[in-house]
């Protein structure tokens, strides 16, 4: 069974966010490159969206996760701690995060993106032009790149898709070349 039809079967067909039934996706919560069921939830569009900061957060969208952060699944917990955490200022989400347990391992995970810091702590990625780089943007290599640990090199003009970003150093970066997952120096791409 694949993870998709497997979060579908756990979640009952249903955004484990909000609730919604209509375009679900498949999303594997950041810092996780692997899709397994433990690190993939199943989101709605809207909240796939906010998720990613494609579209500007809708307070009001997820007071449903006053529910969801119950869930007994640590990828839906993580994400409802994280969503509370950017949520802080409108008063109610504190209430929530008060309330909140997690685990020490789901509690690490759950820091690992700086989602609970202050917007002048965070690390932020940029590209060589100084474009600011966000989770599954899409850059180009703008140097040959020889991949350590293999005989790989990554050429020019190599388009990597759906980035993730190493939240401990603002200058790397990882994404798939190919079929191989490495680690880029922010140094080296260009935004698409």
């Amino acid at each position: 069974m694949s993870v998709l039809q497997t979060l579908v079967e756990r979640s009952g067909n249903i955004c484990e966010l909000c609730g919604a039934t209509n375009d679900l996706k498949q999303y594997t919560i950041p810092p996780s490159l692997n899709e397994n069921v433990d690190n993939d939830i199943l989101v709605c569009n809207t909240c796939k969206s906010q998720i990613e900061e494609a579209i500007e957060m809708d307070p009001n969208h997820w007071r449903c996760l006053n529910d969801s952060m119950w869930s007994e699944h640590v990828a839906v917990q993580v994400m409802a701690w994280r969503l509370l955490q950017r949520l802080r200022n409108e008063g109610w989400p504190k209430d929530l995060l008060d309330m909140m347990y997690l685990s020490d391992e789901a509690l690490a995970l759950a820091r690992a993106t700086g989602e609970d810091k202050d917007p002048s702590e965070k690390i932020v990625h940029r590209d060589s032009n100084g474009v600011e780089l966000k989770v599954g943007d899409s850059v180009v290599l703008i140097k040959d790149l020889k991949v350590k640990g293999s005989s790989m090199v990554a050429k020019q003009g190599t388009a990597v898709r759906n980035i993730r970003l190493d939240h401990e150093n603002a200058k790397y970066i990882e994404g798939k070349v190919g079929a191989q997952q490495i680690v880029i120096v922010t140094d080296y791409v260009k935004k698409i």
